[in-house]
This record gives C-alpha cells, structure tokens and sequence, in this order.
C-alpha cells in the first residue's frame, strides 16, 4: 500500500506562489507511476489540476492552470512536487496528491489508485 503525504499548503495573497510536495512511502515503484494532482474547493467536486507520467515527459494541465502552475517530479527522493504561481481566488481548496499504477499520465480521477489526505491552499487578501 503506497502512503502519499501531501505538504506546503498556507494562505497567500493573490498573484503569489506557493509551492506543494507531495512525498511517497513507496520507493521501490514510485519511479514507475503516474501521478497527479487533484483539488476540491468548498461544495464542488474533485477537480484535475495536472498530471506528470513516469519519466516527466508528459505534463498535461487543466486550462485553469495552465501558463501558472508546473508540476515535476524527483524519482531519487519519491517527491512529487507542484509550483503554483500567479495564484487567483478561485484556486483556493484542497489539494490531492494522487498516484496510479501505470507510468503514464492521465488527467482522469479514477484512473488512480492512490490519494494523499490534502493540504490546504487558500488564496486571499
């Protein structure tokens, strides 16, 4: 059973940036997932952010995000990582750290099989 940590979450300002790290208990397959990151605000559902496949050759993003946000991965530490600049309002919510176990990236929730517990982003003035 792969445990996925998710850290980094806080309260910023809009236009400022955060960073989250998402680390995994599994170090021998971790450099054999895909993995994502998902987030939910207040009274919505679940929502893709982005994706990263084994190798970080393939990053999809949601529109939202795209230009703004940089997902990466570091195999040798089992971390994965995302970068959030320019940050608006209505990125606020939790944010889910999510792994499956196929190598390529895939912007779909159930495609996963693994989920962090979340950490929390607000964005506020």
């Amino acid at each position: 059973q792969v445990q996925l940590v998710e850290s980094g979450g806080g309260l910023v300002q809009p236009g400022g940036s955060l960073r989250l790290s998402c680390a995994a208990s599994e170090a021998t397959f971790f450099s054999t997932y895909g993995m994502g990151w998902f987030r939910q605000a207040p009274g919505k559902e679940r929502e893709f952010v982005a994706s990263i496949s084994w190798n970080g050759g393939n990053t999809p993003y949601a529109d939202s995000v795209k230009g703004r946000f940089t997902i990466s991965r570091e195999n040798a530490k089992n971390t994965l990582f995302l970068q959030m600049n320019s940050l608006k309002p209505e990125d606020t919510g939790v944010y889910y750290c999510a792994a499956r176990r196929i190598k390529w990236a895939t912007t779909l929730l159930n495609d996963y099989d693994y989920w962090g517990q979340g950490t929390q982003v607000t964005v506020s003035s």
